[in-house]
């Protein structure tokens, strides 16, 4: 049987994510010659685009919507695979503006592009400041990754009709996570966290793109019926939740061999995320006083984050954090068991819930 022909077989799971590579590989070669019949001085914008993509990353996104596809019955294809592949450019997109925005020096242990741009005008004496030089670079890729998302969904090559029923989903998931991104910045901006605020950041900067979105995309391409994507919905957001709440206690608690990033770089951004509004709303007088001096210091040290850790330790939001994970993913496999989905697909959803909520890195 040849490579896009449908299949209700089973699927290698393992297989996926080297298909999405694969998909985004050929597609970033075919940019890579546009870019490069343009001005070779575009040929860095190749590469470092290339380096953020296929450099690493767990697929999560694509993989939610392929399974969302399937669970609804859809047949795989290559076809499939490539146009939801085109969530790890709306991913890229939002990580090189939220680096750029948190003033990050490193992601997946490697230089943020701002970072990697500026050193560049350094290391070639170019005229002007090397930090607006890289601001600027990361502003324009991480628009490029948007634009790319696009691209890459129209020419998968699936019918027009087809991606015509996926195409609100898409907007919508993009339009869901640019105002989340706002939200972080207005909640680091506000003199107090609330838990109800870092909570709403969390689902629309996170849960609704990483989750929610990407099994409602899969599950628009294959026409599922209604039933079927309200309960992918049900499962989904809360699910997706659950991801970001995970990624707050990774940030502040994180091993950098795993996360790729320096330890308690959350907190040395002042990240007013659940796991700190938590500790905000029930800290004594001397733990707001340490929470509010020494949050959002960039150049918080190692004493500096262990002392952030224990405030947050002792005033129970790290148990409180951990209990909403649990509670929260609770709820979205029982939304999931109340789903008549393809047998396979639920297993593999069943899996990937606890692949989002219990990951190291």
């Amino acid at each position: 049987m040849a490579a896009d022909d449908p299949s209700s077989s089973p699927v290698d799971r393992a297989d996926l994510r080297t298909r999405v590579d694969k998909a985004l590989a050929e597609f970033l070669a075919r940019r890579r010659d546009w870019l490069a019949s343009v001005d070779e001085a575009v040929l860095p914008v190749a590469d470092a685009v290339e380096d953020f993509v296929l450099g690493g990353g767990k697929r999560l996104r694509p993989a939610f919507a392929y399974w969302g596809y399937r669970s609804a019955g859809g047949p795989d294809s290559d076809r499939v695979v490539a146009t939801v592949a085109a969530l790890e450019f709306v991913q890229a997109s939002a990580l090189i503006h939220d680096d750029l925005m948190d003033r990050s020096d490193t992601r997946r242990g490697e230089p943020s592009v701002h970072r990697r741009f500026a050193t560049r005008h350094r290391e070639l004496g170019w005229r002007g400041d090397p930090d607006t030089f890289g601001d600027s670079a990361a502003i324009l890729l991480g628009d490029l990754c948007l634009v790319w998302s696009d691209e890459l969904l129209h020419d998968a090559g699936l019918p027009p009709h087809t991606l015509a029923r996926a195409r609100p989903v898409f907007d919508e998931m993009r339009t869901e996570v640019t105002v989340g991104q706002y939200l972080d910045v207005f909640a680091q901006a506000a003199a107090r966290p609330s838990v109800e605020l870092a909570g709403k950041v969390a689902r629309y900067k996170a849960a609704k793109y990483t989750v929610e979105r990407p099994l409602l995309l899969g599950a628009a391409l294959a026409d599922a019926p209604p039933a079927v994507s309200a309960g992918l919905s049900a499962y989904g957001l809360p699910l997706g939740e659950a991801f970001q709440l995970r990624d707050d206690v990774l940030g502040v608690f994180g091993d950098p061999a795993h996360t790729g990033k320096p330890a308690g770089d959350d907190l040395r951004e002042g990240k007013r995320t659940y796991l700190v509004a938590a500790a905000f709303e029930r800290a004594g007088d001397a733990a707001l006083e340490v929470l509010e001096s020494r949050l959002g210091d960039p150049a918080l040290d190692p004493a500096g984050v262990a002392t952030l850790r224990e405030v947050i330790t002792s005033t129970g939001a790290l148990d409180r954090t951990e209990a909403r994970i649990a509670e929260l993913t609770g709820v979205a496999l029982a939304a999931l068991a109340r789903v008549d989905l393809d047998p396979e697909a639920g297993e593999v959803l069943t899996e990937l819930a606890a692949a989002a909520t219990s990951r190291t890195g």
